[in-house]
């Protein structure tokens, strides 16, 4: 089965700036995409390119098989939902929602019968009378995309959706259009620069960086095996401490040397990367950073000066100086960690990711 959306070496410059370079992307039937990455990147841009709204400057990009790199908008089989909703606000939700069949010629049996479906997936049945002025944020968007889910298309493409709503409606509206997604199998692209909803939604995750590709792969991959230094920083809330360190072999394994402020380094040993040069930037997520507990071959204990303790419900985070950067811990809500006093708490030397201060790609 042929993937539903392939592009191949796709290039994209207005005059000689060069905006998307050499991306090369492929999802397979059922999958939902998201193109993350910092504003400018390049991810609307693309997303553009794959609509049809951006005619591209090389490469070249299949649907579902077909090559569309030339093909209008309207002959792509897509359908799009944007971050302004663009409803018509002299129409009325049913309206809305049927337009673009009316405009195609389906037949009004089909119209309500799509209509009634999508309307029920939706929950906005009670909406169907009203016109977009008299609709709050999140039901307006879910007006946006009964219009697109009507439409049935091979790819549904979403920019920023969710970026107008407010903090406490979007993570509910995540989580619909995660249960939709799931219900409807539909293949998706999803534009967003907030790493939580890529992390959240995805099976699949292209981060990006200058119009550049920095990693593809599942939620999973991203976090937990990082490509490079920004792909490490960008995802994770808080992010991926990212901290300078020396290494030297001793007796088939290596030890892995952090100054300290105060005191001497702190020394960890790794038996099971011993290929590493004598500089590198250990990447430790926070919640790898532990109060000292029992411990396994791989958790290693060291004694760390708090600085700051940041209550946060359920979680502690705990900030303290190693290596000249501030390095955040996540604990339990039961922690001892007390701001000003030095606290045993353990690194596990088993979840972290080495990279090269050169390069600044990852080296394990």
């Amino acid at each position: 089965m042929s993937p539903i959306l392939e592009i191949n070496n796709l290039y994209k410059s207005y005059g000689s700036t060069e905006i998307l370079k050499d991306v090369n992307i492929s999802i397979e039937q059922g999958d939902f995409l998201v193109l993350v990455g910092p504003s400018g990147c390049g991810k609307s841009t693309l997303l553009n390119c794959i609509a049809g709204l951006e005619p591209i400057t090389g490469g070249d990009l299949h649907i579902d098989g077909r090559n569309m790199t030339n093909v209008s908008p309207k002959d792509r089989d897509i359908a799009m939902v944007f971050q302004s909703y663009a409803l018509y606000p002299t129409m009325t939700v049913a309206k809305n929602i049927t337009f673009g069949m009316k405009v195609r010629g389906v037949d009004q049996a089909t119209q309500d019968e799509k209509l009634a479906y999508v309307a029920q997936q939706l929950q906005i049945e009670p909406l169907l009378k009203r016109k977009p002025g008299q609709l709050s944020g999140g039901q307006r968007q879910r007006v946006a995309m009964g219009r697109a889910l009507v439409r049935d298309p091979k790819l549904f493409l979403f920019d920023e959706p969710l970026s107008n709503l407010d903090a406490k409606l979007r993570v509910e509206m995540r989580t619909e259009l995660k249960a939709l997604h799931q219900r409807l199998g539909a293949s998706m692209v999803y534009v967003t620069h907030d790493q939580i909803e890529a992390m959240t939604l995805a099976t699949k995750i292209v981060v990006m960086k200058g119009g550049v590709i920095q990693q593809m792969g599942t939620p999973a991959e991203i976090y937990n095996r990082p490509a490079n230094l920004f792909v490490a920083d960008f995802m994770g809330s808080p992010a991926m401490n990212l901290i300078p360190a020396k290494t030297r072999a001793k007796g088939g394994e290596v030890h892995i040397e952090i100054t300290r402020q105060n005191g001497e380094p702190i020394i960890l040993t790794d038996a099971n990367n011993r290929d590493l040069p004598q500089d590198v930037i250990i990447g430790v997520r926070p919640e790898h950073i532990a109060d000292a507990s029992p411990q396994n071959g791989e958790m290693q204990a060291a004694d760390c000066l708090i600085e700051i303790v940041e209550p946060a419900g359920a979680d502690t985070y705990a900030v303290m100086q190693l290596g000249g950067k501030h390095v955040t811990a996540r604990l339990s809500s039961e922690t001892t960690a007390t701001a000003g006093v030095a606290q045993k708490l353990t690194f596990d030397l088993g979840k972290v990711s080495y990279f090269s201060p050169e390069t600044g790609l990852r080296l394990n």
